[in-house]
């Protein structure tokens, strides 16, 4: 069956038949923002898309109608460390969806990231097989899509307010992707220590600027702009040609992965930087209050 003609058939009809399953492990959660409790319900729903079904979490205020954002995770997956993103991020006014990347593959849990060795071969080949099936050719399209579809479908997304979009490691490039495919719908996407950003490939996400009308931010790891000095300047000249608000900046004090709590110690020294992430989130929140409207 085509997708589309599905999709327009009953449009109002049993989202819960449809398009998603809620599971029976749905809960609250208190979060607190800006010093003052907001409560947010969190909702594992499973969404269909063109190559099956993808498991995701719905994390959301208790009450009203708020704008929606598609969390990509980094290459550690859905875990309680991208549903703790979502439920403050949530906390903050949004209906967020966090999808499983690696849905074509295994469904989440994933662990922790922080027993990951990356010196260790297998836990790497493992690794580098779930992104390859995330970032195939096609396949963010295809879920950013559906992701959308079924955020629009949301009685606590405000379907007047354009949709954010936020990466973190491998999920940086699915935000690029994600703007330049329904650019009418993506107001803002952010990405943070996102890899493969600039490449010398025709297909590099930073040439897809010409076609992203939502406002950018790229937050760029030290360790990453040492490895790649050139890609912040390419990333700069591609949107300012293109006439799309991006701002582009290194955290000189932190690697690659800053923004994760549960990320693995590298070399002795923890990945995860409070301070900088919370800079990180200030830019965040302030792209998504000027470009979600």
């Amino acid at each position: 069956m085509d997708e589309k003609d599905d999709k327009r058939n009953g449009e109002s009809g049993d989202l819960a038949r449809r398009d998603f399953v809620v599971s029976v492990a749905a809960g609250l959660a208190a979060a607190s923002a800006s010093g003052k409790e907001l409560q947010v319900v969190e909702t594992d729903v499973e969404i269909k898309t063109p190559d099956g079904t993808a498991d995701a979490a719905f994390i959301h205020p208790k009450s009203g109608s708020h704008p929606g954002v598609l969390i990509w995770t980094d290459a550690f997956g859905l875990r309680p460390s991208m549903r703790d993103i979502a439920k403050r991020l949530a906390a903050e006014g949004y209906s967020v969806l966090v999808p499983n990347p690696f849905y074509r593959v295994a469904k989440a849990p994933f662990s922790s990231a922080s027993s990951f060795s990356f010196q260790d071969q297998a836990q790497m080949a493992k690794l580098r097989s779930l992104m390859g099936s995330a970032s195939a050719p096609g396949n963010p399209e295809k879920d950013a899509v559906a992701y959308v579809e079924f955020l629009e479908k949301q009685k606590p997304v405000n379907k007047s307010k354009r949709i954010g979009t936020q990466g973190y490691c491998m999920g940086g490039p699915l935000v690029v992707r994600t703007a330049a495919t329904l650019p009418d719908r993506i107001g803002a996407g952010a990405s943070f220590h996102g890899g493969g950003l600039v490449t010398d490939k025709p297909e590099s996400p930073h040439l897809l600027a010409p076609k992203i009308k939502g406002r950018m931010y790229f937050g760029i790891a030290a360790n990453d702009d040492k490895n790649q000095p050139d890609a912040k300047d390419k990333l700069r000249e591609a949107f300012a040609a293109a006439k799309v608000p991006a701002e582009i900046e290194v955290y000189s004090e932190s690697q690659h992965g800053w923004c994760v709590s549960d990320m693995p110690i590298q070399g002795g020294k923890a990945i995860y930087n409070k301070a900088d992430a919370d800079r990180a989130w200030g830019k965040l929140v302030a792209l998504y209050k000027a470009g979600l409207a």
